[in-house]
């Protein structure tokens, strides 16, 4: 079936607000384009990776009326409404129905599973975490996800705050809900994380024990559990922080680091952590610790 398109140029600080308006317009899917040829590098911590110039693109069904669309959207907005519009009708993608066709249901220790959220669960009577990733990082299938929901079937945070830092499509965060955690702190620098984290949050009945945000958008709490499925770079920087915000007794989840990485990172944390032995899937290294006391 073909589809209709709405692009318009934005800014990173405006992005969340529009494609949530989108969303409620009729948007099927929103996604985003670099609207000026700038480069991404490796974002630092409060960073967001979003270009400058940023194309905000709406994916809407072939009858949607469009420019009535556009003018709901001035009506709401006012002066801040983007200026210029284009409009486009687009083929229905065979990928996208292959990738989900492909994505089939995960299993992630002895009681969890990874479920899309177009399947039916394998196994009804275990904790099936129902999953739609948007486009946010985090479906279970790559080793640094599948090493952290391993850790948490393992031990599961029954009765703990915990913090998802780098949250992505939300999956560590729901799941860790799901296994019993008292309430959870989304992060990330992602705007597209959050809407994702929030969607999946309400698809498993838990978005009133997740609450996602920006970094510097609350302070967060101390927390029982971190779990932090990022980078090595960003993990060396943040281990001060993250050392401060797990209580002691409490422990620490790093995953998103290549092997060669591993020591330099468990060497960095363990001034404030008794580390576990690392866990390897593939050339992913997950790393955990116990926060010590005083």
């Amino acid at each position: 079936m073909p589809w209709l398109q709405l692009k318009f140029d934005s800014t990173p600080e405006q992005v969340e607000p529009l494609s949530e308006l989108l969303m409620e317009l009729g948007a099927a899917a929103v996604t985003f384009e670099d609207g000026a040829d700038q480069p991404l590098f490796e974002p630092d911590p409060g960073e967001t990776k979003l270009w400058n110039d940023t194309r905000i693109v709406g994916l809407f069904e072939a009858d949607a009326d469009l420019d009535l669309v556009i003018q709901q959207m001035r009506a709401q907005l006012g002066d801040a409404c983007p200026a210029k519009f284009a409009t486009n009708p687009v083929e229905d993608k065979d990928w996208e129905r292959a990738w989900m066709d492909n994505f089939k249901p995960i299993r992630c220790g002895n009681n969890l599973w990874i479920c899309p959220s177009w399947h039916e669960p394998e196994d009804p009577n275990s904790i099936n975490v129902k999953l739609d990733p948007g486009l946010a990082f985090g479906t279970g299938t790559h080793p640094t996800t599948h090493l952290c929901l391993q850790w948490l079937d393992q031990h599961p945070p029954k009765d703990l705050d915990v913090i998802d830092y780098g949250c992505g499509s939300g999956i560590l965060a729901v799941a860790a809900a799901l296994l019993g955690a008292r309430q959870i702190d989304a992060v990330d620098h992602d705007p597209q994380a959050l809407i994702a984290t929030r969607d999946n949050a309400d698809k498993n009945d838990v978005t009133a024990r997740i609450e996602a945000t920006l970094p510097k958008q609350k302070a967060l709490p101390q927390c029982d559990l971190m779990l932090a499925n990022i980078l090595a770079g960003p993990l060396i920087e943040l281990a001060p922080m993250f050392a401060d915000l797990v209580k002691p007794g409490g422990h620490i989840v790093l995953s998103g680091i290549l092997h060669t990485q591993a020591a330099d990172v468990s060497a960095r944390y363990q001034e404030w952590f008794d580390m576990d032995p690392a866990a390897q899937e593939d050339e992913w290294m997950r790393l955990s610790g116990k926060r010590k006391h005083g």
